[in-house]
């Protein structure tokens, strides 16, 4: 009985082994499909990572010559660029034209910037800060206050910085114990570098007030 099966166990794997061939002759082009398709899309994802590296220090090369040329506004304006890279050059382009002494031109980037909704909210209103920097006492300050309301927000990117400008403007108005009280709120928060922390602490004294530690 031991030899019967044995025999009968020899021909079940043989069959098996018979079936497992024809399942692999018959959809073994799967399983090779799905290796070429992995080995296939890790190449293409390391190829685009390398083109994108590429791209972005052609790009960097080309801002970089721009800068250092003699018109830099001209030359940034005309480095091919789309998207988030073209906000960076009319940033950039903004600041060049303003060393320029044109600060018609500079807002006009500016103001390119901040109104167009495809570009992330950071550029916009980053664009919106430096309008409100660069046009001072000539913007309507019903237009700088509704500009730095909206920059103000809890949890917008230049919080902090939009609140010095409102604290400022109530300098300018000369509601000197209305910007202390702006400026020793403005210490409190939590994202506050230590540069705008020294300018907030020297414009507090220097309005006559005093800081907690003061």
């Amino acid at each position: 009985m031991s030899n019967n099966d044995s025999f009968i166990d020899e021909v079940t794997e043989e069959v098996r082994r018979d079936r497992l061939f024809a399942l692999m002759r018959k959809y073994g082009w799967i399983g090779i499909l799905i290796v070429v398709l992995i080995v296939g899309g890790a190449a293409f994802n390391e190829w685009r990572k390398a083109r994108a590296t590429s791209e972005a220090q052609a790009f960097g090369d080309a801002v970089m010559a721009a800068m250092q040329s003699d018109d830099s506004a001209s030359a940034l304006a005309a480095v091919p660029a789309e998207g988030d890279q073209r906000a960076v050059l009319d940033l950039l382009g903004s600041a060049a034209a303003l060393e320029a002494d044109d600060r018609d031109a500079a807002l006009a980037k500016l103001a390119e910037i901040a109104a167009d909704p495809a570009l992330p909210a950071s550029y916009r209103q980053l664009a919106q800060l430096k309008s409100v920097l660069i046009a001072g006492a000539s913007m309507p300050a019903a237009d700088r206050d509704a500009i730095l309301a909206t920059l103000s927000a809890p949890g917008a990117p230049y919080r902090a910085l939009a609140l010095e400008q409102q604290a400022l403007a109530l300098v300018e108005a000369g509601e000197t114990e209305a910007a202390i009280a702006a400026l020793r709120a403005l210490l409190e928060e939590p994202d506050l570098t230590a540069g705008l922390q020294a300018r907030v602490t020297q414009l507090i004294v220097a309005l006559g007030g005093e800081t907690e530690a003061g």
